[in-house]
């Protein structure tokens, strides 16, 4: 075309199509949801958290390892080398991976990264606010470091139910042993039960952590139980805590001296530096435990020139106490979740059931080793991840409906336990806990409404003493000594999913079992398909 000459029709036509084509896709680039990039090494190093060294498992050199800070809806890659002489897995505890139960990071679902090898993980925050947490999930890796904690902010134009606080700290707490993992290990193999642990850490540490504040400012503290099997009693000295967040649900502001954190839970709570200038104490120590452990950390005021000293603030001793304080923590209805509509827009309490679940935990010996169970089914991994099998329809590795849906008063046996579920179905599911010591219960995939808890044993007249309008929503829940907990749950999300003991010598030694999510219209808008990077083990080797 010579300049001043007017466009023929189809280049006119051409002219436009390649202009319509870079509009859409800068409109495609500019409506995407951001991607935040990680490279994580995983290593074996020696760590000091007791003051002597100890083996322990490394990010990127770094125990715990690297924070993940997100927004909603954020594409979260991240690429694990695996630099470990073993298998290494790991699970996003409280990101509900929706439509892609591939990248959940457990056995039943991923095959494990080989020694030398890396896996990357491809995740999106989709839909979700709030504080969480990851850890290894293979072995007993757990009890060896590799966790650490995950953010996901609220979208900067949803608004949050309180002001921005001054900063946003975050403390991992867990109880600790100075025994190597793999000798932890060992002991449950061998069919023997964990000892005592030997120390309460918080981030990486049983005494020192210090969290700087500036006199008359609000801080946000995020508060995750790492551990292995202990509720962590959380307190600071002089200053009262206002939760506000429960793993991704905004709760109603209720004001606490002290905060029972079970195996498994994430709080956030806002903190007022409003005392005299000096450092108070911040406790974290074991409950309903005969002996009694403690780690402590400074709240230190910027201005302050008077250490730590005195004694250290009191824990409550009561069951009852906990119990009461779990049934006060409600839902913030008039609050934006993760998209700008308040969340209680979600009436749980007016849908119908379509399907009671009840799950009866239980210890005891099979062929004279220690061993736990749902329902009678203490579970066996299969020797292929149980998404894969399904994925490539491989008979043999589990049976669907290997776990019934209620007691079966049976002998204690071993299976590869799958549960069938329908898409959409709305559950109620019921732990039912008849032994002397606090359960706490992780759902992944999935958040659920916690509607009821009490003593004795469950029946359908209990549902009579449901919250039926603001329980709160969260991911895992504890079930008190002798006593039930309900929740309700919509399936609304298709894969393969764990559900399992958060005391991890039991789900090691098989307290927990997969529920298969199924819609039976293959659809990516119902479930992503197979990874392109996936790794493929064990009978789906060489599949495609």
């Amino acid at each position: 075309m010579i300049r001043g000459e007017p466009l023929s029709l189809s280049c006119l036509l051409s002219f436009c199509s390649i202009l319509l084509l870079l509009l859409n896709s800068i409109i495609n680039v500019a409506g995407e949801d951001p991607y935040r990039f990680f490279d994580w090494t995983i290593t074996y190093g020696d760590i000091y958290p007791l003051g002597v060294k100890q083996k322990g498992i490394l990010i990127n050199g770094q125990f715990p390892g690297p924070e993940i800070y997100s927004v909603t809806n954020d594409n979260l890659i991240i690429n694990v080398h695996n630099n470990l002489p073993e298998p290494f897995l790991l699970t996003w505890s409280g990101v509900q991976e929706r439509r892609n139960s591939y990248q959940d990071g457990v056995y039943g679902t991923t095959c494990p990264i080989p020694p030398g090898k890396n896996y990357t993980y491809t995740l999106q925050v989709k839909d979700q606010i709030g504080s969480f947490f990851y850890f290894p999930s293979l072995a007993f890796h757990k009890a060896a470091g590799g966790f650490g904690s995950l953010k996901i902010l609220s979208r900067p134009l949803i608004p949050v139910p309180f002001p921005p606080p001054a900063d946003d700290f975050s403390l991992l707490i867990g109880d600790w042993y100075s025994i190597d993992n793999n000798r932890l290990k060992a002991v449950l193999d061998y069919g023997h039960k964990l000892p005592f642990p030997h120390a309460v850490l918080i981030n990486g540490r049983p005494n020192g952590a210090t969290f700087t504040v500036e006199q008359g400012k609000t801080y946000r503290l995020r508060i995750s139980n790492v551990g292995l099997q202990n509720t962590l009693n959380f307190r600071i000295e002089g200053h009262s805590m206002k939760l506000v967040e429960v793993e991704g649900t905004h709760t109603l502001q209720s004001t606490y001296s002290s905060i029972d954190v079970h195996v498994g839970q994430s709080y956030s709570v806002l903190v007022t530096a409003d005392q005299a200038a000096k450092d108070y104490y911040i406790a974290v120590s074991t409950r309903f435990t005969s002996k009694v452990l403690t780690a402590t950390a400074a709240l230190h005021y910027s201005n302050s020139n008077q250490p730590l000293s005195g004694p250290l603030p009191p824990a409550p001793t009561q069951l009852d106490w906990s119990i009461q304080q779990a049934r006060s923590i409600r839902t913030n209805l008039t609050a934006s979740g993760p998209r700008p509509n308040p969340q209680g827009s979600y009436h749980y309490g007016l849908i119908n059931i379509s399907r009671t679940i009840i799950l009866e935990s239980s210890a005891a010996q099979v062929n004279g080793k220690q061993r736990y169970a749902v329902n009678s089914v203490s579970f066996v991994p299969g020797d292929t991840p149980l998404k894969l099998a399904d994925y490539f329809n491989i008979g043999g590795v589990f049976q669907v409906g290997s776990i019934p849906d209620t007691p079966s008063h049976k002998p204690m046996y071993l299976a590869t336990s799958v549960m069938a579920a329908n898409f959409r179905a709305f559950v109620e599911i019921i732990f039912q806990n008849h032994e002397n010591i606090v359960q706490s219960w992780h759902i992944d995939g999935y958040s659920f409404w916690v509607v009821g808890m009490d003593s004795g044993i469950w029946t359908p007249d209990s549902r009579k003493e449901y919250n039926l309008a603001d329980a709160v929503s969260r991911c895992t829940t504890q079930v008190y000594p002798r006593s039930w907990t309900a929740i309700y749950m919509a399936l609304d999300n298709v894969g393969m999913w764990n559900i399992r003991s958060e005391f991890w010598a039991r789900q090691y030694l098989g307290q927990q079992f997969y529920m298969r999510v199924y819609s039976p219209v293959e659809s990516p808008r119902d479930e992503y398909p197979l990874p392109k990077n996936a790794l493929l083990c064990g009978r789906a080797v060489g599949r495609t």
